[in-house]
């Protein structure tokens, strides 16, 4: 795709850690509120990072999860970003690079992460992207849209059944992740969710 008509985020490696925020982000972007996008890259950082801290999960359940990510998520993987990451003005962090390498190449108007400090809008504005944290990304797929992202949401929730989450605790789990807008808009709507 050479663009796209449709808001356009990659999601940082942090934001697609947790399952629970991974899911909801990716519901909305499945549901079409929002254009969501990673790197390989993106993808390995996440599981490793993930498996660093929880071992006993297995990595090949992790590789599935990442299939199944972009088989729900269509051109969601952002390619031929790495030629990129040389020309680019310095980070904070110089191994967020990639990130901001997928953001151009992937024509994407911002970068979902929590790490907002290693993406300084100085940096960024030249190439048309700001970063965003998710707390503010998801409150703004709330208020634009907010009876396909509250659909959306009750989806993902009849999804879980193992174990089933009832709608005050995602808002609760969310708040845990740093998200306290998007967990007390959710629990102003608890009914419709």
């Amino acid at each position: 795709m050479a663009g796209s008509a449709r808001y356009t985020a990659i999601l940082d490696a942090c934001v697609l850690y947790p399952a629970s925020l991974r899911d909801l982000l990716l519901s909305l972007a499945r549901d079409g509120l929002y254009h969501a996008r990673w790197s390989e890259e993106i993808e390995t950082e996440w599981v490793r990072n993930l498996l660093l801290k929880r071992p006993e999960l297995e990595e090949d359940r992790l590789r599935r999860t990442c299939a199944l990510m972009a088989q729900a998520v269509p051109d969601s993987l952002v390619t031929g970003w790495q030629g990129v990451v040389g020309g680019l003005p310095d980070l904070p962090d110089p191994d967020d690079g990639h990130v901001l390498a997928a953001a151009i190449c992937g024509h994407a108007d911002a970068i979902v992460t929590f790490n907002l400090d290693d993406f300084p809008a100085a940096v960024l504005a030249p190439f048309g992207v700001e970063a965003q944290h998710p707390d503010d990304f998801l409150l703004n797929q709330l208020d634009l849209n907010p009876i396909a992202a509250l659909k959306s949401i009750k989806a993902m929730r009849a999804r879980w059944r193992k174990p089933p989450v009832a709608a005050l605790e995602l808002a609760v789990s969310l708040e845990r992740l740093g998200l306290p807008m998007t967990a007390a808009r959710l629990r102003e709507v608890a009914e419709l969710i």
